[in-house]
């Protein structure tokens, strides 16, 4: 990669000096454009030395249309890194056909040369990711803007990753993202559930046997380990495996080699391992269930998936990506109105995101090519006008062409009213500007609800409410705001809110947060 060409387009001098030292000092020729006339001029955008583009937020938001059209044209299109702090911008999903990686601000030496070593795989005909990013989990709340950053962050790398969350939300969805987003995209992605697999089999479908090894081993068989060398294995379900079977696999992880079952010929391997599970993997340890030492080695990088319930301001994003999903897939196509959108607003979701995906595939089966109305819902999803969930007085307007900007001005002003904390909450003034704000979108999130109905006064609904989880959902925002405001540093986010650290490091226990 030494002496590369890299392309970067700002016209504020002063950031491009910042880039130009970082990629000088990896040995690399940047190149300094202002604007894509003085790209065109350069002629260094089709020439084979050259790595990559690097561009800023706002050149995207100038010249992203136009950017797309020159890449496009050249014989070999250059792979775009994008610099912001939220996340791919939404031309990248119109143009697949180009590689996006995305760096975070501010720019930092390690993941600058990681991200251009991808670059360079996508350059030399082994892509990091396929085009596009077939398998991102979609969303733009809070919560998965830190999943999508935690993502980019280790996928470069061959750290072992643990996901946690609820079932339904989405585990393995992110485990083949960050597949597709490090170096061994071009290698097998190869699952495996460990919860679904008989424990006395486990062993021979991970490690693989010999011929006659036991009653019905009738030829050699290659394990799943054999067959992800050189790319990553995925244990899901890992809090269901035997403590018998947690014993060899920790043996595996120390020692990179196995056996085969009826075999003592030692076989390396170079895999990636991403685990997973639903079960509560602390209390799994205290029970005896789950070896203290085997969670040590998957818990290097934790991924926790928010359930759908505290991610409410997706739901029309996600609507919108599965109706799509199913048009492709099955070439059925419905729209609901917002009636049937307020419905679905209140309900809780237990099996998140996969209970959601199974009711659109069977409204879609029910209702081709129609609008879904409220009473075309099944009947545990309809409006009875009650309201036993804190969160329902959230309204959200059905998927259309505004829809992710109606997210982002709910997000910015949820985000306005946490920062207040809950010593200086907004006053009387700010709140009313806040309910015409959300008036005039028509879309409220329900962390911004609970904030609103405490400065209201606490009015109970009418049909009762889960006092429990409304008091915990508080908790977690405040607790994430302080961890926030404090760098992440456990000790400062315990002095803003005013308790002890081992009381705050007992509650990111409980909630299973990360500082």
């Amino acid at each position: 990669m030494a002496d590369a060409k890299v392309i970067v387009i700002e016209s504020v001098d002063a950031e491009a000096r910042t880039l130009l030292t970082l990629l000088r000092f990896l040995d690399l020729e940047p190149v300094h454009v202002r604007d894509l006339a003085a790209l065109r001029q350069s002629q260094h955008g089709g020439s084979l030395d050259c790595l990559a583009v690097i561009v800023s937020k706002g050149s995207v938001a100038a010249i992203g249309p136009e950017l797309v059209t020159q890449l496009r044209a050249m014989p070999q299109p250059l792979p775009i890194i994008y610099l912001s702090n939220d996340g791919l911008p939404k031309i990248a999903e119109s143009s697949g056909d180009l590689a996006w990686f995305h760096l975070e601000l501010p720019v930092k030496q390690r993941r600058l040369s990681a991200v251009l070593n991808q670059a360079q795989n996508v350059r030399s005909g082994h892509p990091t990711q396929p085009g596009t990013h077939r398998f991102r989990p979609s969303g733009t709340s809070r919560p998965m803007r830190d999943v999508h950053r935690l993502i980019e962050q280790v996928a470069p790398f061959d750290t072992n990753v643990l996901i946690l969350g609820e079932s339904g939300t989405g585990k393995e969805m992110v485990a083949r993202h960050v597949h597709e987003l490090s170096g061994r995209a071009g290698h097998p992605f190869v699952p495996v559930n460990c919860g679904a697999i008989p424990a006395d089999l486990l062993e021979s479908e991970l490690f693989g046997h010999e011929k006659g090894a036991f009653t019905g081993a009738l030829s050699t068989r290659m394990g799943r380990f054999e067959y992800a060398e050189g790319g990553t294995l995925f244990l899901d379900e890992i809090g269901d495996m035997s403590l018998q079977m947690q014993v060899k696999l920790l043996r595996v992880l120390q020692e990179r080699n196995f056996e085969r079952v009826g075999s003592n010929r030692t076989i390396r391997c170079n895999v990636r391992i991403i685990a997973a599970t639903h079960r509560d993997l602390d209390a799994a340890i205290t029970a005896g269930r789950f070896r203290e030492d085997l969670y040590y080695r998957l818990n290097v990088f934790p991924i926790q998936m928010p359930p759908l319930r505290e991610r409410l301001e997706d739901l029309p994003v996600l609507i919108d990506h599965l109706v799509q999903r199913q048009g492709q897939l099955a070439g059925r196509h419905i729209r609901l109105d917002k009636a049937a959108m307020n419905c679905l607003a209140r309900n809780p979701w237990p099996g998140n995101v996969r209970e959601l995906a199974n009711l659109l595939e069977r409204l879609a089966i029910l209702f081709p090519e129609q609008t879904v109305t409220a009473s075309d819902l099944p009947e545990r999803y309809r409006d009875k006008g009650t309201t036993g969930w804190f969160a329902s007085g959230m309204r959200i307007t059905p998927p259309a062409s505004g829809a992710e900007e109606l997210v982002g001005a709910t997000s910015a002003l949820l985000e306005k009213l946490l920062e207040a904390g809950e010593t200086d909450l907004p006053d009387g003034e700010e709140l009313a500007d806040a309910a015409e704000l959300m008036d005039t979108v028509d879309l409220v999130d329900p962390a911004d609800f609970a904030d609103r109905t405490e400065t209201a006064g606490a009015e109970l609904p009418r049909g009762g409410i889960d006092l429990k989880d409304h008091l915990s959902a508080i908790e977690i925002g405040l607790i994430r705001k302080a961890l926030e405001e404090a760098d992440g540093t456990v000790a400062g986010a315990a002095r803003l809110l005013r308790m002890r650290r081992t009381t705050l490091v007992e509650k990111l226990r409980k909630y299973r947060l990360s500082a």
